[in-house]
């Protein structure tokens, strides 16, 4: 009998045209004054922009310009980019992480792919197993997650939580509190299951699709949440804000045109600027299945504009209303998630069991609900980080907020951080006023 042999592809062949063609990279101080500027010139492949953006938004840098072209073979893009305080970036270890990240060791060795700063997986994070949750939002829920995890003796390391249109989503890092491992018994990782979805459906007849189970394989952390909520249909349930009443310059603009000499759709956004606002973005159209040809982005003070011109993966521009109006929609969604119009309260502590379940217990006593919160922990170090409003979704008012500071003042450092216009913070007591950015401190706890 003949035998009959199946092709062979060498595994060397996926990065042949990256090896002949490497991507250079610059990192250029010298040509603008206010900001340091990367120029990416690479091979063109589905997915590249946003594994760009988000090597540059992982490091927690601010992109206030980009010059995107990726039409044919080839990816030029240019970003001008600062740090968190508007100053250009000049500290060494930065720079050499993005050239090696983006230049050809990067896209050889799979950094793009791998990179430890933002994942989402059991054991990804080390020796710790995540836990993905979501469902309907209401005051109090956090709260009640963490206390399950602390009865059951887990302690969570890091998090990220985000809400939007009265739904909640998390994902948690948690190990065993008394080996600092991964949990790797089949019976309590059950058993915390089984809880963690009861509290999640809250009611027995509650089918608002709640869910809390463990990831499979690695993903980036920002990236997932916006994943689980998209899976979620969040986009739709515009009628079901939270009673929170945006500024005007707070709402974003979508609008869709159809380029027909060039057969692009051309998606233009207007909003109030933030960090990391282009990655929310190119991640939203990227899992929509959108590729970005060309792009400009600008911010002038306080305001955003961003121009992508798109063509679906299958070569099609936006033709029916219908598909038009879902991404509007979404896009709008994804920049709602990271707005927290409100107080923001970091609060510094040495790491202990419960921490997380002690912490949010008092946010709840107090009548404050959680927008948005970032948890990690350095060493023996834990820093949280939370987006809070009153229960009825309303600005928080200061003699809360002074309560607070009494009852936990005690055993841990609170700073407010966020002010709204109609208030004024102290300044006497927590610690120095100083930026604290989330993205920075789990980077740094992940590597």
């Amino acid at each position: 009998m003949a035998r009959s042999y199946g092709p062979y592809f060498d595994p060397e062949y996926e990065t042949l045209s990256i090896r002949i063609n490497p991507p250079r990279v610059s990192v250029d101080n010298a040509s603008c004054k206010e900001c340091t500027l990367v120029k990416v010139d690479s091979i063109n492949k589905p997915g590249i922009l946003l594994e760009v953006v988000q090597i540059l938004t992982d490091l927690d840098l601010v992109i206030t310009k980009a010059y995107i072209s990726s039409d044919g073979w080839w990816f030029m893009d240019v970003f001008h980019v600062t740090d968190q305080h508007g100053n250009k970036v000049t500290d060494s270890n930065t720079i050499g992480h993005i050239e090696k990240a983006l230049g050809p060791e990067g896209y050889t060795s799979g950094i793009l792919k791998t990179r430890p700063g933002r994942k989402v997986g059991v054991n990804s994070v080390g020796d710790y197993t995540t836990i993905e949750l979501i469902g309907r939002d209401r005051p109090g829920l956090l709260s009640e997650i963490s206390a399950v995890l602390a009865n059951l003796h887990f302690n969570v390391a890091a998090a990220e939580v985000w809400t939007h249109n009265r739904r909640i989503a998390c994902v948690l890092y948690i190990n065993d509190n008394s080996s600092s491992l991964d949990v790797d018994e089949e019976s309590r990782l059950c058993v915390m299951e089984e809880q963690l979805n009861n509290i999640l459906r809250g009611r027995e007849d509650d089918e608002s699709g709640a869910y809390a189970t463990f990831s499979v394989g690695s993903t980036h952390a920002d990236r997932r949440l916006h994943q689980m909520f998209f899976a979620d249909r969040d986009y739709e349930g515009g009628c079901l804000e939270m009673e929170i009443e945006y500024p005007p310059n707070s709402k974003p603009e979508v609008r869709i045109e159809n380029c027909v000499e060039k057969g692009y759709s051309v998606v233009s956004v207007s909003c109030k600027d933030r960090p990391k606002l282009m990655f929310d973005i190119v991640c939203t159209l990227t899992d929509m299945q959108y590729a970005v040809f060309h792009a400009t982005i600008s911010s002038d003070g306080p305001s955003a504009s961003q121009e992508y011109f798109i063509r679906h993966m299958d070569g099609c521009t936006l033709e029916s209303e219908e598909e038009k109006e879902k991404v509007v929609k979404c896009l709008e969604a994804a920049i709602r998630r990271r707005i927290s119009e409100g107080f923001s309260l970091e609060l510094c502590a040495k790491d202990r069991v419960g921490l997380l379940s002690e912490v949010t217990r008092v946010l709840r006593e107090n009548g404050l609900s959680v927008t948005r919160a970032g948890v990690t922990t350095i060493g023996e170090k834990a820093k949280n980080v939370f987006y809070v409003r009153d229960a009825s979704g309303n600005p928080v008012e200061m003699k809360t907020i002074e309560r607070l500071r009494e009852e936990i003042g005690q055993t841990m450092m609170l700073n407010v951080k966020k002010v709204p216009t109609s208030a004024k913070v102290p300044e006497t007591g927590g610690m120095a006023k100083t930026s604290f950015f989330f993205g920075g401190f789990l980077e740094k706890f992940l590597t």
